[in-house]
């Protein structure tokens, strides 16, 4: 089996659209949760916080032509995928496009402007609004399909629509085609817009934060007091890469992925189900062959509802049991979806690279019903570890669990 590192990573989030950004960002301890005046106008929506990818800049090679196949959310995701090939030193390797190279990438849907255009003809009765594109724009594929076009990849493509686990899922994906030898690099991460469809998802069931009048106390994971989510938008994208490959070019290595986990609860399709989330987080040690000890942070899925909390909490409790310290870096940018997954590897990685970790904002108190678990609260901690787990659970019941190790040695 291959080894598979991580050599390039790019971002666009709510506090930062650059790496450095977003990782001093969390050394400040704010979120960027705001009141969004277009949820004030929806009648029956309780909800009016979100938080929203900081607005960015497409560079001029951005054409027209080149833009036309995609929504914002593919836009995103192909913009992160550049940076994070620069990064990685890829942007214009000859490998990219030699069949060694895939993508594995995702979000919970495509992008809304495409839906929106094929929804009026049910009010309009005339396909006015539809363009050749339309489709393209919408299709649940269209991250990876757009990633694979603009940088002309003719690998293997994966495309990863299971909502908050899209991100996650394509990381591990991907980690597998490159361990298993069928590529040598990967694009791999998880991309989500922000659209008032997605608020309106979770807000009727009554999963989303009404603290509307301080939007800076909400989300609040773990707490007594959370009362929902938040909705956020974003990108991330990491290039992995085959370990011998990354070495023989001198690339640099910010971490080794060595364990994956992924399974489904095959109960519920909202309501979560803590012994098969603490099944994946197993499946993952197992494939890592490490011990619960061996861990030294958890950045957990923490999204501020009732039911996904104690579950996930009390899941990762018969784990590890009290005193591996874990956080939810939700708190700062809200629930990301389709881009969570990978938007929390790329700062787990990163925190873990620094030896300091970012505590959960807002948690005061932490529930009673909710696993004993060192939750760092407060300040950021200083914790010197090779061994960090990113766990992210979504809708129909899909769990993923992603274990990383510090550098390539």
């Amino acid at each position: 089996m291959k080894r598979v590192v991580v050599t390039g990573m790019g971002l666009i989030s709510s506090i930062g659209n650059d790496l450095e950004t977003s990782k001093n960002r969390l050394h400040e301890l704010k979120n960027e949760v705001r009141i969004m005046p277009e949820l004030t106008e929806i009648r029956g929506l309780n909800t009016h916080l979100a938080a929203p990818n900081m607005n960015f800049t497409l560079p001029e090679h951005y054409t027209r032509k080149v833009l036309r196949t995609m929504g914002q959310v593919s836009i995103m995701a192909v913009y992160t995928a550049e940076n994070a090939l620069r990064d990685a030193g890829l942007i214009d390797d000859a490998i990219l496009t030699s069949g060694r190279t895939g993508v594995a990438y995702g979000s919970s849907f495509g992008s809304a402007e495409g839906v929106a255009d094929f929804f009026s003809i049910r009010h309009t009765k005339e396909v006015g609004a539809i363009t050749s594109f339309s489709y393209l724009k919408l299709m649940p594929q269209t991250t990876a399909v757009n990633i694979s076009l603009y940088f002309k990849t003719i690998g293997r493509i994966i495309p990863s629509g299971t909502a908050c686990t899209s991100g996650s899922l394509a990381i591990g994906y991907a980690y597998e085609a490159i361990k298993n030898g069928i590529q040598d690099i990967m694009i791999a991460g998880g991309a989500e817009e922000f659209d008032l469809t997605q608020v309106a998802v979770f807000d009727t069931l009554y999963a989303t934060s009404t603290k509307n009048d301080s939007p800076d106390k909400s989300p609040a994971p773990f707490d007594v007091a959370r009362d929902g989510l938040v909705i956020g938008s974003g990108a991330g994208t990491l290039i992995l890469e085959e370990y011998e490959h990354a070495k023989a070019r001198g690339a640099k290595i910010y971490a080794e992925i060595v364990g994956f986990g992924s399974n489904t609860d095959g109960m519920h399709a909202t309501q979560p189900n803590k012994e098969t989330m603490a099944k994946c987080m197993q499946l993952s040690l197992d494939s890592a062959n490490i011990a619960p000890t061996d861990i030294g942070y958890i950045n957990m899925h923490g999204t501020g509802t009732t039911h996904g909390d104690i579950a996930e909490s009390c899941a990762t409790e018969s784990v590890f049991g009290h005193h591996t310290p874990v956080s939810s870096l939700k708190s700062y940018v809200g629930h990301t979806l389709g881009a969570c997954g990978a938007l929390e590897s790329i700062w787990s990685i990163q925190m873990m690279n620094d030896g300091w970790f970012a505590p959960t904002l807002n948690l005061n108190t932490p529930d009673e019903n909710c696993g004993k678990l060192d939750y760092i609260m407060g300040t950021g901690r200083n914790i010197d570890t090779k061994y960090v787990m990113n766990n992210n659970f979504a809708f129909g019941g899909i769990n993923t669990s992603l274990i990383f190790k510090k550098g390539g040695e």
